[in-house]
């Protein structure tokens, strides 16, 4: 099947063709509902869509991905609508992608080399640009004889190497030097991580992990209980490089919650290797807040997704409170009520709008009582460090200097209570 869209807009950079494949009995609802993510990915990327084609295929075709036929007939679309790139719904192999292209004639991109466009475009640090590096880099590792076959014909012969051979050999070489340069950087970032959590350990602070599929609205929730202020915009991946802030529960309990890159069907596994220094937040979490945008249609397959990607990640067996998303909509309210039963803990809220916020804190509260102690304490007047430690670990709610004690009352993570001397405790 092959639609063509509406005239492209003037200022689009490049118009684009997409293809989705719906193998065998696989359901065309499924292919759809990815067909139309990938529309939304190529507009992320700043890309055009003025054309489809979806193609129905017994298997997969070793050369061409869609067979040679089917190929002839994309190349027929996408040079009647002008497009200048043909983005595949799946993964390509090197040897796929070019003989695509030699029979399509234009430009082949697949949708890793897509998500990996978007994130190297989205990325602002330090440590995200490293790590997309790293996942383009493995990506393009596989695919660099294909960059120099216009060189094949100097070859000198059998067994002779050419200059495509040769700068072949040295762009692979620099390629794993590089690699190797970036995965030194990136152990140096777990590292300042690691210990970055070691002194949140040291407090007794809880550590609150958002995850979710893009654009669930995370980065919202985020904003809108601790005034984060990070960039949350209505497109996939608005935001890239993970944002820690400080959030007070309503039993006074101090906590950590750290908004993490959204996830997506078919993440890419480079992606989710190259991020593994971010998402380490996700294993050290005390508690997963999955935010799941109740609105959407196919909420559940974008469950599944989120769950599939913990499980490789090896964050499954985390405690996870669902966190349903947009139940300011008519659509969100009902599709909340249905999915409750799916998880343990849920709560219904609106990010947007502020709505069920308040329940959801309560019950983070309650999910983390273990953790927090209310204390009653007589501390020597002359120990200022520890008086200071209270202030900034907990929530004072009275103190009176009574001769040389300061008698305070005082709600402490259960960590931190352990640090204090026992002989402060009143009786």
């Amino acid at each position: 099947m092959t639609t063509m869209h509406p005239t492209a807009r003037s200022d689009a950079p490049e118009r684009a063709w997409l293809v989705a494949t719906v193998l065998g009995d696989q359901p065309k609802a499924a292919t759809e509902e990815s067909l139309r993510e990938l529309r939304a990915l190529a507009d992320t990327a700043r890309t055009e869509a003025v054309g489809e084609t979806v193609c129905r295929l017994r298997a997969i075709h070793p050369a061409t991905y869609v067979g040679r036929g089917k190929a002839l007939q994309i190349a027929e679309a996408l040079q009647a609508a002008g497009a200048g790139v043909a983005i595949f719904d799946d993964d390509l192999s090197p040897a796929q992608g070019r003989a695509l292209e030699d029979v399509l004639g234009v430009r082949v991109v697949d949708r890793t080399q897509l998500i990996l466009d978007i994130f190297a475009q989205r990325a602002l640090t330090l440590e995200g640009r490293l790590q997309i590096e790293l996942a383009q880099l493995h990506y393009l590792l596989p695919r660099l004889r294909g960059l120099w076959t216009h060189l094949e014909r100097q070859k000198g012969g059998i067994g002779l190497k050419g200059p495509g051979e040769k700068q072949l050999e040295l762009d692979r070489r620099r390629i794993e030097q590089r690699l190797g340069r970036i995965r030194d950087q990136l152990q140096m970032v777990r590292q300042r991580r690691a210990e970055l959590r070691r002194g949140r350990r040291r407090h007794g602070w809880a550590l609150l992990t958002l995850v979710g599929y893009t654009n669930a609205g995370k980065s919202t929730l985020l904003n809108r209980l601790t005034d984060a202020g990070v960039l949350a915009d209505d497109q996939l991946f608005a935001t890239l490089d993970p944002t820690t802030r400080q959030l007070r529960l309503p039993n006074h309990q101090p906590c950590l919650l750290t908004d993490t890159v959204g996830f997506i069907r078919k993440l890419p596994h480079h992606l989710v290797e190259a991020f593994k220094a971010t998402l380490e937040e996700v294993n050290e979490a005390d508690l997963l807040l999955h935010v799941i945008d109740a609105s959407q249609p196919r909420a559940e397959e974008q469950i599944d997704a989120v769950e599939a990607v913990l499980k490789e990640l090896g964050a499954q067996t985390k405690p996870v409170l669902a966190v349903f998303n947009k139940t300011d909509l008519e659509r969100g309210r009902n599709q909340a009520i249905r999915l409750a039963d799916r998880f343990r803990h849920s709560v219904a809220i609106s990010a947007a709008t502020g709505d069920g916020t308040a329940t959801l804190c309560q019950t983070i509260a309650d999910l983390l009582r273990e953790r927090v102690r209310h204390l009653h304490l007589k501390i020597p007047v002359g120990a200022g460090k520890a008086i200071a430690a209270l202030h900034a670990n907990g929530k004072v709610l009275e103190q009176k200097v009574r001769g040389k004690h300061l008698h305070v009352e005082a709600v402490v993570a259960a960590g931190f209570a352990a640090t204090l001397d026992p002989k402060w405790l009143a009786d």
